[in-house]
Formats: C-alpha cells, sequence, structure tokens
C-alpha cells in the first residue's frame, strides 16, 4: 500500500475481515482491511487514504482485500475535464427547481424516513435494509472527518422547506468531494436523482476549483455500479497509481 501524503502510520492498525458472501457478485467472497481514523488527525488521514484506494464508512477505513478478486475499482471524475452532455444537461434542468442546501452531518428523522423508502425500492434484500435509527445516527455522526449533507428538496407554494428529495453524505477532501452514500425519493424517477447529485456535486467542485469528485468502487460486472462507469473521463486506480479509464477497461472480464 502507497500512501502520498505524510501521517503518522505507526498510529495505524490494519485489520483484515474474515469472508463474507459478496454483496456485488454472485458466488464470490470479500474480505477488507480496514483502520480505525485518528480523532486528532482524521481529515489528514482520510484524505491519504482515500487517494490510496480507501472508503470511508463511520470513523473506519476500509479497501477491499480479496484474494482471488479484483473486481473492484476505486474511481473519481477529474472535475476540470469535465465537459457536461446533452442529456446531463437535461437531467440538471430537469432539477433546476430543487433547492439545494448544505447542513451540518447531523441525522434527522426526515431523512432517515427517506433513505428506508430508497432501500425499499432500490435495494431490497441488501445489507443495509434492516438499518435502524441508530445505525443511521452512527453513519451521519460517527465521522472524525470533514463531512456535511447535502438536502434536495421539492418547491413549495408558502416559501417553508419543502419536501425532501434527495441527500448526499460528503466528505470535503483536501482534493475533491468524496460522495460518501446518497439516497433519494424512490417515486420520482423521470429527475434522474442519482445521476443529478453526482452532476450537481461536479458543478460544484467546478466553480470551487476541487480537482476530484470520488465515487467509492466501480464493480465490474455488477449492475449495480455501472452507472459510475458513464462518468467520463473517469480516473481509476490501479498498480500505477490513478489513471485514465480506456474503453477496453470498462469491457474487459473481470480477472
Amino acid at each position: 500500500m502507497r500512501v502520498t501524503q505524510h501521517f503518522p502510520t505507526r498510529q495505524l492498525r490494519f485489520y483484515l475481515t474474515a469472508p463474507a458472501p459478496c454483496p456485488y457478485l454472485p458466488d464470490r467472497l470479500e474480505r477488507k482491511v480496514f483502520a480505525h481514523l485518528p480523532l486528532l488527525e482524521g481529515p489528514v488521514v482520510n484524505d491519504a487514504l482515500t487517494q490510496s484506494g480507501f472508503r470511508r464508512s463511520q470513523h473506519i477505513a476500509y479497501r477491499p482485500a480479496c484474494e482471488t478478486c479484483a473486481a473492484c475499482i476505486s474511481v473519481r471524475i477529474p472535475a476540470a475535464d469535465y465537459a457536461f452532455s446533452r442529456s446531463d444537461r437535461k437531467t440538471l434542468n430537469r432539477n433546476a427547481d430543487l433547492k439545494r442546501g448544505l447542513v451540518e452531518a447531523e441525522a434527522t428523522m426526515e431523512q432517515f424516513s427517506l433513505l428506508r423508502r430508497y432501500l425499499g425500492a432500490r435495494h431490497a434484500g441488501g445489507g443495509m435494509t434492516d438499518m435502524g435509527w441508530a445505525d443511521f445516527v452512527a453513519m451521519v455522526e460517527d465521522t472524525p472527518v470533514r463531512s456535511h449533507l447535502m438536502e434536495y428538496r421539492l418547491p413549495s407554494e408558502d416559501g417553508a422547506p419543502g419536501e425532501l428529495a434527495g441527500c448526499v453524505l460528503v466528505d470535503l477532501l483536501g482534493d475533491g468531494l468524496s460522495m460518501v452514500y446518497s439516497f433519494y425519493d424512490p417515486d420520482l424517477p423521470r429527475r434522474s436523482l442519482g445521476r443529478f447529485m453526482i452532476l450537481d456535486h461536479l458543478t460544484q467542485a467546478q466553480l470551487t476549483g476541487m480537482p476530484y469528485v470520488y465515487l467509492g468502487y466501480w464493480v465490474k460486472g455488477s449492475g449495480k455500479m455501472d452507472y459510475k462507469a458513464r462518468f467520463q473521463p473517469l480516473e481509476a486506480l490501479g498498480p500505477q497509481g490513478w489513471r485514465l479509464m480506456a474503453p477496453r477497461d470498462l469491457d474487459a472480464p473481470d480477472a
């Protein structure tokens, strides 16, 4: 593992999980290596680990460590190089009436209710479908890094805050935005809210000069993750570091 920034690695202890069923590819087992993020230097450590292919969940940074599979690939969008397509602009225009609001990383019952609806409609039977209120609070608030929530609300006639349509938990990194988890109203299909929220964060990254928007892992062969490959250009982390993904990378079968 190569880490590009300096931080006290001797304070980090890495652990390996036991094999468990893979949530993305059938008939496979997954393992993860993880470490607890330190309270005092969490942002610096999280920056370096994210750039090295880790992903944050609460106060833990993890990355795949599967022995016979390398399908999970850490990906990010170079914001300055992203050119919005005609389809992108249509998606942005369809959602131009939404009111966006940056809020502190504090969980609310409104957010939790929306998450439960989203999981039931889009990820029924998945590992998060049994998430309770305490789990959601931990997901949002148990963080030693710079995190916030971006809420997207429908317009209202009386000027009061409208109904919550989508929400993203975001980490602010030294070189961009890491979209930790997003969820949205499954009964608003014409808006393409999942794609819209990524496009909106790309817009914000461009406006503020942030180099990257991190999307986590793209999993070759998983229909759940195909949407990430539709954002081009897209950089992937490999043995030689971050590089642009070529069309053959997207079509190549998993080794």
